[in-house]
C-alpha cells in the first residue's frame, strides 16, 4: 500500500480529502497580487481557479518527427486527411482549383472523396466561441453521443444537463441532480444506444440515468463497500453496452456486467490512482489504462484474471503522472496527456522495457510538486529532458497541465481525417495540434480559467469547451485572413513526400494595398 506521502504527492485535483499543502496554497494566494493591488472577484466561479501566476515561460520545444514520419500512423493520417493526395490530380491546392478541376473533368474523380472532403474541412478549424450555457459552479466534463445528437455536461454545482445538439443550435433538454456527489460529478458517459448515461462523483457506487427518463429515476451500481474516500475517475461503456469499464483512486480497474446487475472484474492495475481508461477498439477485448504512476498498460480480456494480473505491455516515457488517454480507435495508436506537460502518441505494439519503467516511476517519484496548487517547475517545460526508453512515437507540447486532470483527445475521423490533436489547457485555451507536425495549429482563448474537457462534434467542424469559469463554449469557424491558406498550404507541402515545384505565394490585397501606400514609386515600376 501507497504510504500517506507519496498518496499525498500523487493525489489528483478530484481527491477531495488529501492532506493539505498549506505553503503551496500561500503560494497561490501571493500570485493573486499584480503589481501590489488585488484581483477583484468580478465572476461566480472560484476566483483562485483564475490564472494570476507570472507569464508562462516560453516553451521551447522543437518537435522531432523522426520517428513519426516513417510510421504506420503518418502515412494512414495523410491518406485520411487528404494530405498524401497526389499533386498530379491536383494542379493548386485551392478550394476554388478543386472544385474547377472537378468540374471541368480534369481529375480522375467525378465528387469529392472523402480525404478530399477532410483536407477541405481542415482549410476551417474552429476559432471563434460562442457561450452555450453558464453554470453556477465549475464546468468539468462535456462530451458529445456517439453519433452527436446529444451533448451533455456535468458540473459543480451538482447538475448534469443534457442538450439537443443535431441541429444548427442547441437546445437543452433535461437537467438531473446528480447524488452523492461528494466534492463534483468527476466523469460521465453516454451508452452506445444513447439510451443511458452514466456518472461518477466520491461514491462506492456509479450512478446509471435514462437520456430522456426521470431525473429521480437513478440506478446506483455498486463496486464497492468502502466509504467516502472511493471515487472512479474515468468511465465509459463498451461498444456493445453491456459492460462498463470504470478507473478509480484505489489504484483498481473495475468492469460493471449491466445484465447481471453486479461487479465482474476488479484488479490492481497501478500504484497510484487509475486517472484515465479507455478501450482500444470495437471489440472491446484490449483495454488502456493511465496512472499516477506515469505508466499506460495495455490488458487483454480475455486472459486477465483477478488473482494474478498482468499486462500485455507497458508504455513508457512519461515523467510524471497520466492525466487522460485517448485511443485513435484502430487498436494500435493512443494518446495521453500527462502532468509532465506534454502529449505523447504511441503504437501499443512497440512496448516499453522494464528499465523504461523503472525510470518512469523514479521520474515521478523525484517529482516534488503539487500541480493541484503550485506553478509548473520550468524543468518540464524544457524538451531536452527525454526518458531512457521512451517509445512513443512523437510528443506535443504546448499547453499547461495544472489544477485539474486535463482531457486530450484526436479530432474526428469524418471530418478531419484525425489530423488532429486537441486538449484543454490550465490556463483557459484550447490548443489543436498538428498531428503530423507536433507544431500548435490554433489556439483557442476564450475561457479565463482551466478548460478541463474538450469535445470535438463527430459530424461537424466544432468544438465544445468545459471550464472551470463555469463556462461551456461552442467553438465554430467564423472566417480569417486569407493569408492563413497560404501557411496551411505550404505546411501540406512540406509533409508531402514528393517532391514539390515551387508557387508563387499569394498575398492578401490587404498587404498589397499597404504596401503600395509606402512605396508607390516602387509598386508602380514593378507594375510596369
Amino acid at each position: 500500500m501507497v504510504d500517506e506521502e507519496n498518496r499525498s504527492r500523487s493525489g489528483t485535483d478530484d481527491d477531495s480529502d488529501q492532506e493539505i499543502d498549506y505553503a503551496a496554497i500561500l503560494q497561490s494566494l501571493i500570485n493573486r497580487y499584480t503589481n501590489g493591488s488585488v484581483h477583484i472577484i468580478t465572476s461566480h466561479y472560484d476566483d483562485e481557479d483564475q490564472y494570476y501566476g507570472p507569464p508562462l515561460p516560453k516553451i521551447r520545444h522543437k518537435p522531432n518527427t523522426t520517428n513519426l514520419k516513417t510510421s504506420e500512423f503518418a502515412q494512414a493520417t495523410k491518406q485520411a486527411s487528404g494530405t498524401g493526395i497526389s499533386k498530379s490530380k491536383m494542379p493548386q491546392d485551392s478550394i476554388s482549383s478543386m472544385i474547377l478541376s472537378r468540374e471541368k473533368g480534369m481529375c480522375t474523380y467525378t465528387s469529392f472523396s472523402h480525404a478530399n472532403k477532410c483536407k477541405i474541412a481542415n482549410r476551417f478549424l474552429p476559432n471563434d466561441m460562442a457561450i452555450l450555457d453558464c453554470y453556477g459552479g465549475k464546468a468539468f466534463c462535456g462530451i458529445y453521443s456517439k453519433d452527436g445528437e446529444y451533448f451533455i455536461t456535468t458540473s459543480q454545482d451538482r447538475q448534469i444537463r443534457l442538450y439537443k445538439s443535431g441541429g444548427s443550435s442547441y437546445k437543452r433538454l433535461n437537467s438531473f441532480y446528480a447524488r452523492d456527489v461528494g466534492w463534483s460529478i468527476i466523469d460521465v458517459a453516454f451508452s452506445p444506444d444513447r439510451e443511458h448515461f452514466v456518472y461518477s462523483t466520491w461514491s462506492s457506487s456509479l450512478h446509471q440515468c435514462s437520456v430522456l427518463g426521470d431525473s429521480d429515476n437513478q440506478e446506483p451500481l455498486c463496486l464497492v463497500n468502502t466509504g467516502r474516500r472511493f471515487c472512479v475517475f474515468s468511465v465509459i461503456f463498451s461498444s456493445d453496452g453491456k459492460e462498463i469499464l470504470g478507473g478509480a483512486n484505489d489504484g483498481y480497474i473495475y468492469v460493471y456486467d449491466r445484465q447481471s446487475n453486479k461487479r465482474s472484474l476488479r484488479i490492481r492495475a497501478h500504484e497510484y490512482d487509475v486517472n484515465s481508461v479507455a478501450f482500444a477498439d470495437d471489440t472491446s477485448h484490449i483495454i488502456y489504462s493511465g496512472g499516477d504512476d506515469g505508466l499506460i498498460k495495455v490488458w487483454d480480456r480475455r486472459t486477465l484474471t483477478e488473482a494474478n494480473p498482468k499486462p500485455v505491455g507497458v508504455l513508457a516515457g512519461h515523467m510524471d503522472g497520466i492525466t487522460f488517454i485517448d485511443s485513435r480507435g484502430d487498436g494500435r495508436h493512443l494518446i495521453s496527456n500527462s502532468k509532465d506537460q506534454s502529449i505523447k502518441l504511441w503504437d501499443v505494439r512497440i512496448f516499453s522495457a522494464q528499465s523504461a519503467a523503472e525510470n518512469t516511476l523514479r521520474a515521478v517519484h523525484d517529482q516534488t510538486w503539487d500541480y493541484r496548487w503550485q506553478e509548473v517547475p520550468r524543468k518540464l517545460y524544457s524538451s531536452k529532458n527525454k526518458l531512457d526508453g521512451d517509445t512513443s512515437i512523437m510528443t506535443y507540447k504546448g499547453h499547461v497541465v495544472i489544477k485539474t486532470l486535463v482531457r486530450c483527445r484526436f479530432s474526428p475521423i469524418h471530418t478531419t481525417g484525425q489530423r488532429y490533436i486537441y486538449t484543454g489547457c490550465g490556463v483557459g485555451r484550447v490548443v489543436i495540434y498538428d498531428a503530423l507536425t507536433g507544431k500548435i495549429k490554433r489556439e483557442l482563448n476564450g475561457h479565463n480559467a482551466c478548460v478541463r474537457d474538450v469535445a470535438w462534434h463527430p459530424y461537424k467542424n466544432e468544438i465544445m469547451s468545459s471550464s472551470w469559469d463555469s463556462i461551456v463554449g461552442r467553438w465554430t469557424y467564423s472566417g480569417k485572413d486569407s493569408s492563413a491558406f497560404d501557411l496551411e498550404e505550404q505546411e501540406d507541402n512540406d509533409l508531402n513526400s514528393k517532391p514539390q515545384q515551387p508557387q508563387v505565394v499569394r498575398r492578401s490585397l490587404r498587404i498589397a494595398l499597404k504596401r503600395q501606400r509606402e512605396h508607390p514609386s516602387k509598386t508602380q515600376s514593378n507594375a510596369e
